[in-house]
């Protein structure tokens, strides 16, 4: 088979990595792919938003399936183009995608179906938004309706910091017409688990459960990012608590979107959070997470493309997901300045990588000396191992063999999960 996969990042690394351990698939073309991409895949210099550069580029190639991973083109449709140009594809169509496209519609659906959410008020008015945020207490989470490269979610602990939140996203356009209208959400408490999950729109078969860190600084600190790192499988998601999400919330929003016309097909990224109150959800996403994706593709043993395929036939409960039951880690190595101003086009140098460690090329360009940086999240190091706890020690063992001016990266990537773990062992 010969595969067009849309994307650049780490993700699509991961996916195409995946994708190419199996021997029916010929040829992974990636629009555009990335330096490190080049390994499983023919990169072409198109961009993963431009729908007529990939219309054409599908036209001319044979392509007998293709995926669409990033939140941009599934919002924009590219799915629905590429089925209606008679190509199977792995991706919701537009209607579908504004489960993450857009958060007030989210909300919206989980309200009138009683899915467990924070509650939250929605604004296209900046002074109404300000005289809510004048009479409720802090803290609170104001998010930009629209897609903003998982950027556009702000944690207040004071009124002033919600109403700057909102002027900077209805006022100022932070992230363009993605904050025109915004939610104002109650702040949730606990352990937040991200679940990927394959559905074909009736079936749900989750992955492995993950845990990312957000922040650009450790332990809670510094901006929002992309994500700068994952463990997998996350210690609070518990056997209770994922039948309680099976039950409560998985089903049901696919029920839902069923329901409102949109059925989902693809992979629903349900970011949750484990509250006093059982488990919430915190926000969906249409696709696989980044960089979820790269950590909890290595622990899965069934091939993705029976998975891929099954939610684009409807046939997903016949069909066989097998995960193992080992650990992943996974450290982002980033660009200073990262997720603000950073410089490109810096040298990296990579050492020999120990066993059970591997590299995830992100934002790499490949030149004749060997490649250098070309995004913010440059490049991924993860481990597997059998127990969390080697995995993490593994990881960052990798990261030492590798380097570029200013790099940075998290120090506490899996720290939280580590201290579940042994709490658990003592309580035991």
């Amino acid at each position: 088979m010969n595969i067009l996969l849309i994307g650049g990042g780490g993700r699509e690394y991961g996916i195409a990595k995946k994708l190419k351990e199996d021997s029916r698939v010929e040829r992974i073309y990636a629009l555009p792919g990335n330096g490190g991409m080049e390994e499983f895949c023919e990169c072409f210099p198109v961009k993963a938003t431009d729908l007529d550069g990939v219309r054409a580029f599908a036209l001319e190639h044979r392509v007998d399936f293709a995926c669409v991973t990033p939140d941009d083109p599934l919002a924009m449709g590219m799915a629905d183009m590429l089925r209606g140009m008679g190509i199977p594809c792995f991706g919701p169509g537009k209607a579908a995608a504004r489960i993450e496209s857009s958060k007030i519609f989210s909300k919206q659906l989980m309200e009138k179906y009683d899915i467990p959410t924070a509650k939250a008020a929605k604004f296209d008015s900046l002074s109404d938004a300000l005289d809510y945020i004048a009479k409720n207490e802090p803290p609170m989470v104001v998010k930009a309706d629209g897609l903003a490269l998982g950027k556009g979610v702000f944690i207040c602990r004071t009124r002033g910091e919600a109403a700057d939140a909102a002027r900077e996203l209805m006022e100022n356009g932070l992230f363009g017409a993605s904050g025109a209208r915004i939610l104002i959400e109650e702040f949730l408490q606990g352990p937040e688990v991200s679940v990927l999950s394959f559905t074909d729109g009736k079936t749900v078969v989750p992955m492995v459960s993950s845990m990312d860190h957000k922040t650009a600084g450790e332990g809670g600190a510094g901006p929002n990012t992309g994500g700068m790192g994952v463990i997998a499988p996350n210690p609070f998601y518990t056997e209770a608590v994922a039948r309680e999400c099976m039950e409560r919330i998985f089903l049901p929003t696919v029920r839902a979107m069923e329901a409102e016309g949109c059925p989902f097909t693809g992979c629903l990224y349900f970011g949750l959070m484990i509250t006093k109150d059982g488990p919430k959800v915190i926000e969906y996403n249409c696709r696989f997470g980044d960089p979820e994706a790269q950590t909890v593709l290595t622990l899965m043993q069934s091939p993705l493309l029976d998975a891929m395929l099954a939610c684009e036939n409807r046939t997903l409960a016949d069909t066989k997901v097998v995960f193992s039951d080992g650990a992943c880690a996974n450290v982002v190595l980033a660009s200073g300045g990262y997720p603000g101003k950073y410089e490109k086009g810096l040298p990296i140098q990579i050492g020999e990588l120990p066993a059970n460690v591997s590299l995830v090329h992100a934002g790499t360009k490949k030149v004749d000396c060997g490649f250098v940086t070309a995004g913010g999240r440059v490049m991924n190091v993860t481990a597997n191992a059998d127990t969390l706890e080697k995995a993490v020690a593994l990881a960052y063992e990798g990261v030492s063999h590798v380097s570029w001016k200013d790099m940075y990266y998290r120090r506490d990537i899996g720290a939280a999960a580590l201290a579940r773990i042994n709490s658990a062992g003592r309580a035991e």
